[in-house]
Parts: C-alpha cells; sequence; structure tokens
C-alpha cells in the first residue's frame, strides 16, 4: 500500500476495512449481496486528537498499525487511488485486537 494522501482532522481516523468473507463457513461461495460489512479493519491514519474545552489537545488512544473494531454501519465510505476506506470519529471504535 502506498503512502496515503489524506490527513484526518481531530479525532477522526482513517480504517482500511478487512476484506468481506467470499466464503461461508459451511464453504458455500457468497455473493457480493450476501456479504457481511466488515466491522474490523486496519487503522491507516490519525489526526492530531480532540481539544477540551480549555483548549488542551487531548491525544487519541489509538495509533497507525492497529486492528480494530467498529460499529457495523459507522464512518464515511471513501475511495483513494482505488482503494477502500472509512472516515470515522475515534468513538465509533469499540476495541483495539491483540494490543
Amino acid at each position: 500500500m502506498s503512502k496515503l494522501n489524506i490527513a484526518p482532522l481531530a479525532d477522526r481516523v482513517v480504517v482500511k476495512p478487512l476484506e468481506a468473507q467470499e466464503i461461508s463457513k459451511g464453504g458455500i461461495i457468497l455473493p457480493d449481496t450476501a456479504k457481511e460489512k466488515p466491522i474490523e479493519g486496519t487503522i491507516v491514519a490519525i489526526g492530531k486528537g480532540k481539544q477540551s474545552d480549555d483548549g488542551k489537545l487531548i491525544a487519541l488512544t489509538v495509533n497507525v498499525g492497529d486492528k480494530v473494531l467498529y460499529g457495523k454501519y459507522s464512518g464515511t465510505e471513501i475511495t483513494v487511488d482505488g482503494e477502500d476506506y472509512l472516515i470515522m470519529r475515534e468513538s465509533d471504535i469499540f476495541a483495539i485486537v491483540n494490543k
């Protein structure tokens, strides 16, 4: 993957979703319409953090490279250089996997 030319602002992050599963656990090949939206991905870019009411910068808890779980309908889908990504707030992330 080449360097991403997007810099998210404030407490937003850019996530590269995992590919949707193409074969069911029983071995059935799933058509595009039956595939579940992924809820897991890797963070590829983060903002500088959120500003508190008193002007202090609150750093994000996630880092580039973290594998995360997020809500099924979280974020805004974007395409950059033919690759699909999601931009979402850090608060839309539920957990960091295997940190």
